[in-house]
């Protein structure tokens, strides 16, 4: 057990539990329903517990703590927030040693092999963490302004309300979000999401997906929102990248499933911004789901130097993709 260590994501959607060994070969895994602190608290910490039972009984495991583990957070924001996960993960005895991270930097982590640099995830919600090689870091938590695939899905709505009263001109989103819901106009949507005793609904950051696919068919409704919010997106990592002290040459790393979207309309929006004032900013898509950077983290916390060799047996014994669809 001492030469194994824990790496867990706690997301907004999900839950994500790896164990490996000193090597970085991973043996086991978990997963579980979201685990934001800030929303029902006492079920965020079971979907912990959950997944990382999960991910012991996966690599057939005991109850013996491991040498080292990190919990990469959404909802480790405040001071409080990381003394109420810190205690939690006391209380488990899961392992030696226990770390917590707010989730953007464990994403910054899995990014690239130093992980250092700016990542920007846009997901569900959004993040963005810098890391400058002297080692100060800087994550946006509750700074954050422009967030994921639930306000882009909020800003779909609008558009459609706002063309069918003529306020805007018509946009191609209108016949897809309809469909979606299964409404045959626009006032009948308006009443479904709105009406008395409605049930709130399900995976609205769904629409999203819409949204990137009619700006990559030239919708301009969509591309003027895409485009917005990719700018949004790109002032804040600038603003990250300000605090730790990087100038200008580092690299900007994306992920979470809406920067995923074959479209590259909202990451080319957000890396010209960047690039307006760092014109050397060098960019790649995240190498690892940001669970990865967890796992690295608790390596890290263990003593080992995460170089190629690791990052290509993490690689190898990645679980099946099928883990982390949302």
């Amino acid at each position: 057990m001492s030469e194994l260590v824990l790496g867990i994501d706690a997301g907004n959607t999900k839950t994500i539990a790896l164990i490996a060994d000193l090597s970085g070969q991973v043996l086991g895994w978990g997963r579980a329903g979201r685990s934001n602190i800030y929303v029902q608290p006492a079920r965020a910490l079971a979907a912990l517990a959950t997944a990382v039972a999960r991910a012991r009984a996966s690599a057939g495991l005991r109850d013996a703590p491991l040498k080292a583990l990190t919990l990469s957070a959404a909802g480790a924001d405040w001071p409080e927030d990381f003394g109420v996960l810190e205690a939690e993960l006391k209380r488990w005895n899961w392992a030696e040693q226990a770390a917590v991270v707010n989730d953007a930097v464990g994403a910054l982590r899995a990014g690239s092999l130093d992980g250092q640099g700016v990542t920007v995830v846009c997901g569900t919600s959004a993040g963005i963490a810098a890391r400058h090689p002297g080692g100060a870091v800087w994550h946006t938590s509750y700074w954050q302004e422009p967030e994921g695939a639930d306000e882009l899905a909020a800003r779909t709505l609008r558009a459609v309300y706002r063309a069918d009263l003529g306020l805007d001109p018509p946009t191609g989103l209108t016949l897809p979000v309809l469909s979606h819901f299964g409404c045959l106009d626009v006032e009948a949507l308006l009443h479904a999401l709105t009406r008395r005793n409605r049930r709130p609904p399900k995976r609205i950051g769904r629409l999203a997906r819409i949204l990137l696919d009619q700006a990559a068919a030239g919708d301009t409704t969509s591309l003027r929102i895409v485009r917005a919010h990719g700018v949004s997106l790109g002032d804040y990592a600038l603003t990250a990248a300000r605090k730790v002290g990087l100038d200008d040459d580092y690299l900007l790393t994306t992920s979470g499933g809406v920067m995923r979207h074959p479209s590259p309309i909202l990451r080319d929006a957000l890396l010209a911004r960047v690039r307006e004032v760092h014109p050397q900013v060098r960019w790649q898509a995240s190498h690892h789901e940001p669970v990865f950077g967890a796992l690295l983290l608790a390596l890290e916390r263990a003593g080992v130097t995460a170089d190629e060799t690791v990052f290509r047996r993490l690689e190898e014994t990645c679980p099946d993709e099928s883990l982390f669809l949302t």
